[in-house]
């Protein structure tokens, strides 16, 4: 049987914004799979991450790149911190989330089986006090290779794939990837009818403080930086959604994770649907 005489597969990337409900995505998560679709969860945990830090005293800083992309600077202590709080406490709430309601999970980590295989950035630009710098000691990476063979057997067995960073390069090294760009390869990499990035707001906004400024549909440029109004998280959430539509993925909607039905919304329309831009917008641009 090949993939398209399968049931659609939705990979769901569960925001790690505190506003965020995941009971409330695992409810909607659970329908779905009770209607027979499979679905991939991957998903982050900044709030968690910030939390555990502060706790264990382990200062977080944050990048800001030229083209006004955010990121964590991920240092050994920081690591430790986001494993142990991704594959420690996120996941495993997420799983018994959605073992309450009648859905087997299996939790994964980018480690766990070299599930996804990441190449590590040797050096990064920021702008740090109105300077751009280069930064070489940062634990960082971007996914290059998704192993789709344990996700195969899982979804065919109606099992839930829950994954989060970190990923593994090739000499065994554990890197902090962006959990926004690892759903983009996971969906590429199952061939997902579509990929929903749930986040804490009702989509993109076109003024990022404007929460009525919401655009049903987002062209994004085939490569190259984000939109120049695009800010922080959400730069990045619009560079992980060129990755999975270059990737072969035909649908990809930034939503609403606050919402009662939040991946049934996204997928009955609501949100901001992004593409990319035709040719013939680029050469009007």
């Amino acid at each position: 049987m090949n993939n398209d005489e399968k049931a659609p597969v939705t990979v769901v990337k569960i925001g790690g914004n505190a506003e965020v409900d995941a009971d409330v995505v695992c409810d909607d998560i659970a329908s779905l799979v009770a209607d027979g679709r499979r679905v991939v969860v991957v998903h982050g945990g900044s709030a968690e991450i910030e939390r555990l830090a502060s706790e264990l005293g382990v200062p977080q800083t944050k990048h800001v790149a030229p083209d006004g992309v955010t990121s964590r600077r991920t240092d050994e202590k920081t690591m430790e911190v986001v494993t142990l709080a991704l594959a420690g406490s996120v996941k495993p709430k997420l799983i018994r989330a959605l073992a309450r309601r009648g859905v087997r999970a299996l939790g994964l980590t980018g480690l766990d089986g070299h599930l996804m295989r990441a190449r590590r950035k040797k050096a990064q630009r920021a702008v740090v006090d109105g300077r751009t710098v280069m930064v070489r000691d940062n634990l960082a990476g971007t996914v290059e290779q998704v192993d789709t063979a344990v996700l195969s057997l899982a979804l065919d067995q109606g099992i839930v794939p829950v994954i989060s960073p970190p990923a593994i390069t090739i000499d065994g090294e554990a890197v902090n990837v962006d959990a926004d760009r690892a759903a983009a390869a996971v969906a590429a990499a199952v061939r997902a009818d579509e990929l929903v990035l749930l986040t804490g707001a009702a989509g993109v906004q076109a003024q990022p403080d404007d929460p009525d400024s919401v655009l049903p549909e987002v062209a994004v440029e085939p490569a190259g930086p984000p939109p120049r109004w695009a800010k922080g998280g959400m730069a990045l959430k619009l560079v992980a959604a060129r990755e999975a539509l270059n990737g072969g993925v035909p649908k990809v909607i930034v939503a609403d994770g606050r919402s009662n039905k939040p991946v049934r919304e996204a997928l009955d329309g609501s949100g901001t649907r992004v593409v990319v831009a035709a040719a013939d917008d680029r050469m009007a641009a």
